[in-house]
């Protein structure tokens, strides 16, 4: 690395830095070892587990990614891995930290899929997480672009991982809709077991409003698989100029088809047009255009939301004061951890959610210690403290196998 690599990789770390010390978190996560036993029994540890079985919670946004070197097929962009690119290269730093990768050559993907096994270990018997597979990028003619492509987890190694621990995964599948065959391979998905169709839309290249998705859509309903997409500003994520595929409301064709849409993080991070009122309507927050299409009667059996990120310092004031006291959404809301994004330090404050009244002063110091063992434990108790005057979100928002069992018979 040469001398002004290393400044402005220095410099990206330092604003982070600063980032978590505004936030009052740490800046890396320790990755200490198994739970000790004072945590695991302590009362806000147990009592997060009553009202709920078990055997019903699959965490429907836990990201698979690797850089290939475990022979599954993982990709990451080589820009993670350069320090002039300093966004994808910092980001890379904390989201490998974040899911306690080892840095020792060629065990990169082990690595990361053995930890998150070991977090699991710690969780009551039959609590799943579901895979995703990652789509590449692909352009307006189908084909793929890994110059624009972040990282890429095939359909195949969600699967493969899925098979081969079956006790605590489930796998959901990624497919861009304007590929050539991506009927054929949505069929293939749903005859290997994929409980779903993930998409990130500002990454991918997908403009969920578009014609070229009708075929898709209509094999989705087919199949009844239900598809996860992304909706809000992408920050996680390089998009170029793709961030207003993400606004909810083109989210109304594959509705419209019949599709069971699952808005992940309920669109609540930044704005988009309100296209309702046409191409140059007003900017509106993305939470309310989610929230006009939660209200149509026509989507309410259709339309729903993931719950994943929204404990975050940069969503939680708005997205938990709009949904913990709307009871008559929770049925319509899905657990997700948004794993391994819960162990980037920074990411979180829990003094704000103190401040904020969305979390009680004394239940942090015991999240606070769990959270440097187990940040997927963390990220479920945390969604189970937070509410609003005594609102809680409703054990069903975590008991979420019923809504992706419904698609087999």
């Amino acid at each position: 690395m040469n001398r002004r690599a290393f400044i402005t990789a220095l410099g990206g770390v330092v604003a982070s830095s600063l980032l978590a010390k505004s936030f009052g978190a740490q800046l890396f996560n320790p990755c200490l070892a198994s739970l000790p036993t004072q945590f695991s029994t302590n009362s806000t540890v147990r009592d997060a587990w009553d009202g709920i079985d078990p055997t019903q919670v699959w965490d429907c946004h836990t990201h698979l990614v690797g850089v290939g070197d475990g022979g599954g097929g993982a990709y990451a962009n080589s820009r993670t891995k350069n320090p002039l690119f300093v966004s994808q290269f910092v980001q890379r730093i904390f989201y490998m930290n974040a899911a306690c990768v080892n840095g020792a050559e060629g065990t990169t993907d082990s690595s990361y899929v053995e930890h998150l096994r070991s977090l699991l270990d710690a969780m009551p018997h039959g609590v799943k997480v579901m895979l995703l597979a990652f789509e590449s990028f692909h352009d307006a003619n189908g084909a793929v672009d890994w110059g624009r492509t972040t990282f890429h987890t095939p359909n195949s190694y969600a699967r493969d991982m899925s098979r081969a621990y079956p006790e605590r995964f489930e796998w959901i599948a990624s497919i861009h809709p304007y590929r050539h065959d991506s009927i054929a391979e949505l069929r293939r998905a749903k005859m290997d077991g994929a409980r779903a169709v993930k998409w990130l839309p500002s990454a991918m290249g997908i403009d969920p409003a578009s014609k070229r998705c009708d075929g898709f859509y209509a094999a989705l309903r087919e199949l009844n698989l239900p598809l996860i997409t992304h909706a809000g500003h992408e920050a996680a994520v390089d998009v170029d100029s793709g961030q207003a595929f993400g606004n909810p409301l083109l989210l109304r064709r594959a509705l419209d088809h019949g599709v069971r849409v699952v808005v992940a993080h309920c669109a609540s991070l930044g704005e988009d047009r309100d296209i309702d009122q046409g191409r140059n309507g007003p900017w509106v927050d993305s939470l309310k255009l989610f929230d006009r299409l939660m209200h149509e009667p026509a989507y309410e059996k259709l339309l729903f939301g993931d719950i994943s990120a929204i404990t975050q310092r940069n969503r939680a004031g708005q997205a938990l004061g709009y949904l913990l006291p709307r009871k008559h959404l929770h049925h319509r809301l899905l657990n997700g951890s948004d794993y391994p994004l819960p162990g980037v330090m920074p990411l979180f404050s829990l003094e704000y959610l103190a401040g904020k009244n969305l979390l009680n002063a004394n239940e942090i110091p015991v999240l606070k210690a769990v959270r440097k063992y187990n940040t997927l434990l963390f990220d479920f108790l945390l969604k189970r403290r937070v509410n609003i005057r005594g609102e809680y979100f409703d054990a069903t928002v975590f008991q979420t196998r019923p809504f992706f069992q419904s698609i087999e018979g």
